[in-house]
């Protein structure tokens, strides 16, 4: 596959669910995309969901900044810049521990890959955009509903993603005078292995454990692919992409 003209991505958490999902959509695209999870095994079956020559996977923990650096390092060398940064890489820890209860380990585990992580990708991919030529391209952070409404014994989750937030918004004002325009996406039960409890029962604010529906991880890539295809002049700033019926507006 010729990728001399390709637009350059990279996802991270590329291996299942949405990460994969975005990927294979922008691969199908005709978009060249640098895969980043933590087991190479499901990074290759993501890959081998894309033309050939049109994926670089790197094994990456994007809690450290040294895997981070190489990750970046590796995507400009395979294909010479980055014009799309997917921030999805992330954890929700230990669910249903009460607050009293919850480890300081699976906090930092939680705040080191959700928030640290983001931060550590989204500054590579400023220095990478600040410097390439032309300048600029675009961040796109996987926000979830949890930016907006906690669940139940979530302390950790939501917290990371209340913070994403407050990142996605200072990156995009930062990221003006380069060219690099940040939104997030906020995204509601859709269909992976993540979120699979959710069509069994997933507990309520009332105490309840109650089915929620679920939406095709499909329309969240799609969505996910307009927002990254769009000129540098304009930006989503913020989507939120849910299953129509689910306990968000109103939860509670």
């Amino acid at each position: 596959m010729n990728t001399k003209n390709a637009k350059i991505a990279v996802v991270t958490g590329a291996g299942s669910g949405i990460g994969r999902a975005v990927a294979v959509e922008l691969l199908d695209a005709g978009w060249s995309v640098a895969l980043a999870g933590r087991r190479p095994e499901t990074l290759a079956e993501t890959a081998a969901l894309g033309p050939d020559g049109a994926c670089l996977a790197v094994r990456t923990d994007v809690s450290k900044p040294e895997d981070v650096t190489a990750l970046f390092a590796a995507t400009v060398e395979r294909f010479g810049r980055v014009d799309l940064l997917f921030n999805n890489a992330g954890t929700f820890g230990p669910g249903g521990v009460p607050v009293e209860e919850l480890p300081y380990e699976a906090w930092r585990h939680v705040v080191d890959t959700n928030l640290n992580g983001a931060f550590l990708c989204a500054q590579a991919a400023f220095r990478q955009m600040k410097a390439q030529d032309p300048r600029g391209g675009r961040i796109i952070n996987n926000g979830s509903i949890s930016a907006h409404t906690p669940r139940p014994l979530s302390v950790a989750y939501t917290a990371t993603k209340h913070a994403l937030t407050g990142l996605t918004k200072s990156l995009s004002l930062d990221g003006r005078p380069y060219g690099i325009a940040v939104g997030q996406i906020d995204i509601g039960n859709a269909a992976t292995d993540m979120t699979a409890r959710m069509e069994t029962g997933a507990l309520q604010a009332n105490g309840e454990i109650a089915p929620e529906p679920v939406m095709d991880v499909a329309d969240v890539a799609r969505t996910v692919r307009h927002m990254a295809e769009l000129p540098l002049e304009a930006n989503v700033q913020f989507a939120t992409v849910m299953a129509t019926a689910m306990p968000y507006i109103g939860r509670g």
